[in-house]
């Protein structure tokens, strides 16, 4: 079936992050949100059938994953990403950022360094000084249009109390799939100077054509042995709301260690609905989200023709892979908080401000491109009148 992208969805009243608490976050109200890496799409036909029937059975008792569901993640790897998984490599959890932080506590001590490579996802950096470990930065180097990680510098800021490395893989918010060549350099060095690589790839099937995302524990045996993969269908699929993910490891001591994390906390229990949700999805979604994803790229064609018409001091980072576009506003000669001033109180659209991603973040903006033209259109007709 065809999918319409194009009308838009009311959100508001359903306690949406995105939509319903500006005024907590901001100070203001009624405006338009394209921050928050959600889509606002419904998703796919065969998901919300699948919902509706597990809730008109009406018990919603403590629940377990199913075989069924661990095999419809096993054959999706297999599908769409070439990477043969096991089901007794798979530990289920609620979500990559709480994975995250579970990894960190018992992968690291407090004080023990862990790498992460910004401008990045800021939910890193949060979990590590919140578990009270060090951050040690290595910032991407952008070569014109393009960012790469700067694998020199990498080895001179391992030192010996460096355990852990987060790699953001597709990166947020720099939308780079990196190659398979790039990922072997890494893993290289990881290997050698032991450390384990915490590898988020909750964006790994939101890849634009002409780019193809490796998962970093496929590349070969040494690789899958120092890294832990953590992913989700929930951000392919838009069911955040829903809480479920996956942790991925085939080396059994690294795959004990989290789980004896999990364990004093416990959390164990399923989700009765992200399960059955996550299952459907990809045994059911593929078309919804090939659609989505010409979708994605049309609005970023839309976005770079518009800002090159209308507001050509701007740049947009090539999109590779994510559906967040990362827009270098630099040119226009304004402070962080003169953009934020113009942009956000002002034009009274609300985007993610480069500075929240760490070092690099300054004159930037990252814009969310799921979303139905109109209000893309709608955003960017807002910013440039206040930005011309």
């Amino acid at each position: 079936m065809r999918y319409d992208f194009d009308t838009p969805v009311d959100r508001r009243a359903t306690a949406s992050l995105k939509w319903d608490y500006s005024k907590r976050f901001t100070g203001l109200e009624g405006l338009l949100p394209l921050w928050v890496a959600d889509m606002d799409f419904p998703a796919c036909a065969e998901v919300i059938e699948a919902l509706k029937g597990r809730t008109g059975h009406g018990v919603f008792g403590y629940t377990l994953e199913p075989q069924s569901y661990y095999q419809a993640v096993i054959d999706w790897m297999r599908r769409r990403h070439g990477w043969e998984i096991r089901h007794g490599w798979m530990v289920s959890a609620p979500g990559v950022v709480p994975s995250l932080n579970l990894a960190l506590l018992a992968y690291s001590q407090p004080g023990d360094g862990v790498i992460i490579q910004p401008p990045v996802y800021y939910p890193f950096r949060e979990s590590i000084e919140n578990n009270e470990r060090r951050v040690v930065e290595n910032p991407l180097r952008l070569d014109g249009n393009r960012y790469s990680m700067d694998l020199v510098q990498l080895e001179e800021r391992i030192d010996e109390n460096t355990r852990l490395l987060i790699l953001c893989s597709p990166h947020n918010p720099v939308s780079r799939v990196w190659s398979p060549q790039e990922l072997e350099r890494l893993v290289e060095i990881c290997t050698r100077r032991k450390i384990i690589i915490l590898s988020d790839e909750i964006h790994h099937d939101l890849i634009m054509p002409g780019h193809h995302h490796t998962p970093t524990a496929s590349l070969s045996r040494e690789a899958a042995q120092v890294t832990v993969t953590l992913t989700s269908a929930t951000k392919t699929f838009n069911l955040a709301g829903l809480g479920c993910s996956l942790v991925i490891s085939s080396n059994p001591q690294l795959r004990k260690r989290y789980q004896e994390s999990q364990k004093r906390i416990c959390t164990g229990i399923a989700n009765a609905l992200s399960t059955v949700a996550t299952e459907a999805a990809y045994r059911h979604g593929e078309s919804w989200l090939q659609q989505v994803l010409e979708y994605i790229r049309g609005n970023y064609e839309f976005l770079t023709a518009f800002l090159e018409q209308r507001l050509p001091a701007a740049r947009v980072v090539p999109l590779e892979g994510t559906y967040l576009a990362w827009v270098d506003l630099r040119a226009l000669g304004l402070s962080d908080e003169q953009l934020k001033e113009r942009i956000l109180r002002q034009a009274r659209v609300w985007l993610d401000d480069g500075p929240m991603f760490g070092s690099g973040g300054q004159g930037f903006q990252r814009i969310n491109l799921a979303c139905p033209r109109s209000t893309l259109e709608q955003a960017l007709e807002a910013m440039v009148r206040v930005l011309i």
